[in-house]
Order: C-alpha cells, then sequence, then structure tokens
C-alpha cells in the first residue's frame, strides 16, 4: 500500500473510532480509572508516565494520583514535531500551564525518564495495535526508550475504542497491555 493511501484508510479509521470513543465518554462513569490503578499497585515505586487528558480521552488522574503517593510519575512534553516526548514530574494540585496540542504540561518542569508508560490512543487491537492521533510521538518515544532497556507500554482507553484490525506503519510500536474501564487485555 503507498504511502498516501495507508494515510487515508489510518484517516478513516481515526474518524471512526473518534466517534466510538466520543460516545463511551459521554457514559464514562469512571470505571477505567479504577481498573488501571489495580494493574500498578503491582509496579510501585517504578517510575511511571501518564497523561493529562484531553478531549474525550479516558481519564488516568485518579490512578496518577494514587501512584504518586508511591513514587515519581510524571506526564508528556511535546518539544517539537518529529522528536521525542520528555515526561515531566507530576503531582496532584500543581501548577499547570497550557503546552502543544491543548495538553496542559507542569509549570517548571523537572524531567525524568519513566519505565511505564499509560498511553492515550484512538483505537486499538487486541494484538497490540495502537492508531494514536498521527504525530507519532509516542511511537518515537517507545522505539527510544525500548532501545535503551525495558519499557511497558499500557495503552489506557474504554472499550469501546476497540478495532477488529488497525492500518499500520512498520514504526508502529505496540501496547505490551491494554487496559479498559472492563479488563485489563494482554495482547496475543
Amino acid at each position: 500500500m503507498s504511502e498516501a493511501a495507508l494515510a487515508e484508510v489510518k484517516a478513516a479509521a481515526r474518524k471512526a473510532a473518534f466517534a466510538r470513543r466520543k460516545a463511551a465518554h459521554e457514559a464514562d462513569a469512571g470505571a477505567g480509572a479504577g481498573r488501571l490503578s489495580e494493574l500498578l499497585a503491582g509496579h510501585r515505586g517504578v517510575p511511571l508516565a501518564g497523561y493529562l487528558p484531553i478531549r474525550s480521552e479516558i481519564d488516568p488522574r485518579p490512578a496518577m494520583a494514587e501512584a504518586s503517593a508511591y513514587g515519581p510519575v510524571a506526564v508528556p512534553v511535546i518539544e517539537a514535531a518529529g522528536q521525542p516526548l520528555r515526561f515531566a514530574l507530576w503531582e496532584p494540585e500543581m501548577p499547570l500551564v497550557p503546552g502543544p496540542f491543548g495538553a496542559m504540561v507542569p509549570e517548571a518542569p523537572e524531567f525524568v525518564t519513566p519505565e511505564i508508560l499509560i498511553v492515550p490512543l484512538v483505537a486499538f487491537t487486541r494484538a497490540g495495535a495502537r492508531l494514536g492521533y498521527g504525530g507519532g510521538f509516542y511511537d518515537r518515544t517507545l522505539a527510544g526508550l525500548r532501545g535503551q532497556g525495558a519499557a511497558l507500554a499500557i495503552g489506557f482507553a474504554y472499550g469501546a475504542q476497540e478495532a477488529e484490525t488497525l492500518p499500520l506503519d512498520p514504526f508502529d510500536q505496540p501496547l505490551d497491555l491494554i487496559v479498559t474501564e472492563t479488563e485489563v487485555i494482554s495482547p496475543i
């Protein structure tokens, strides 16, 4: 498939997934963060990166707040297009400022390297494929972290974001686990 055709297929997959995510977000009872906390309890003290949700993303902040009582928790900071993410230490109620793409970031960032990443997404498959927003930030970041050693990528999403298949590029990084409001999925 040509690069242009793949981009078109990904755009159509994103559009359908955004609609499913929006409907799930509107019906969200908040169960996802509890399930995520249960999983993270087995990794207490390990440097963790979460994210501050934008638009209709499922909210990991309650799980991040709980994890912050046991070890460092960070959030992504986009420094430039085409670059991997950096991760700034985060604590509940800390001062935040608007960052690129509408995400909030710590006002005075102190950067750390996480070993576990809670990864936002648009769609996922049970095999661990992830469709993001198209900037490649998490793919570049995961490739770099995995090249330096182990990095556990946990996709966090509504169950409605699951797709049977997704169009993939060779550089797309797989998820190690997926947590939804109803289950923890170990890719097959």
